[in-house]
């Protein structure tokens, strides 16, 4: 066994909490006992992890640490919601810690995802997370349906409205996509973004990370004015960003576990059925 598969395995452990944060590794002896590897490959690992901020007091002298997750919001049935821009972005980070790299996303225009990604990749620039493969795919509203938000006040206002949203969804995808292939040239990982269209407006936006967590929230509407073509347009819309986010893990639970597992076959009954190829022009 290589060092890199003990630290997958390690890193494996921490990711689904079998360690938890603060509590103190096995011994260096213990691990190559477990494992069936010299002392040597077990340190190599531990510092593997230490360089992915996963571990702390990694030395010769005393069993390492599994870090703290200062920026990782709470999970399970205690945790309170929080905005998506609080929520997300850590969550993402954290997603990229691992070797392999999944995360769906359902969502009205993609904005929150594009946003978190920011973090992951900075580190990635910097050399502090080295995933080898990153799958992600995400499911948007179609061009071609009447969206039931955001909607106008006046429906003569709807064709404008309607591009307006068309336009930033579009964007906001292909900055998504751009971002993240240049990785294949940039660090040789093996990136592949996927986006379809769905027949409907999504009532909420949910994020898969690593399959082992679901991110769910409402689009709560309210009525709002925004300049359009240098005319001001009174339309009902949902501001994504600030939907609180509600975090359910593997780990954290049967009532969690099962709403991970559920919110997987549903996101997969939609890519697989009802929504199709969808094209990021305008």
């Amino acid at each position: 066994m290589s060092h890199r598969e003990v630290a997958d395995e390690l890193r494996a452990r921490i990711r689904d909490r079998v360690l938890r944060p603060g509590q103190r590794m096995p011994t260096q002896a213990r691990l190559a006992e477990e494992f069936g590897v010299d002392r040597g490959t077990v340190r190599q690992a531990l510092r593997t992890l230490h360089e992915e901020r996963l571990l702390t007091n990694v030395s010769k002298g005393s069993p390492a640490t599994v870090a703290p997750e200062p920026d990782r919001a709470p999970a399970g049935p205690e945790a309170p919601p929080q905005p998506t821009t609080v929520a997300l972005a850590p969550r993402v980070a954290a997603a990229f810690a691992a070797p392999h790299v999944e995360i769906d996303a359902l969502c009205l225009t993609s904005i929150s995802l594009t946003l978190s990604i920011g973090e992951p990749l900075r580190r990635i620039h910097a050399g502090e997370l080295k995933p080898a493969k990153v799958d992600v795919r995400v499911l948007l509203p179609s061009r071609e349906i009447d969206l039931a938000f955001p909607a106008p006040v006046d429906p003569a206002d709807a064709d404008r409205l309607h591009q307006r949203w068309l336009a930033m969804r579009n964007a906001q995808g292909q900055v998504l996509q751009h971002n993240l292939l240049a990785l294949r040239s940039t660090h040789g990982i093996d990136v592949h973004v996927s986006f379809r269209a769905l027949p409907f407006t999504p009532p909420v936006k949910l994020y898969l990370l690593n399959g082992s967590e679901a991110l769910f929230a409402y689009y709560t509407l309210r009525r709002r004015e925004e300049e359009i073509d240098h005319e001001q347009l009174q339309l009902y819309d949902a501001e994504g960003t600030r939907s609180m986010l509600f975090a359910f893990e593997q780990g954290a639970g049967l009532r969690d576990a099962a709403f991970v597992e559920q919110s997987h076959l549903w996101f997969n009954a939609l890519w697989e059925t009802i929504s199709s190829e969808l094209v990021l022009t305008n």
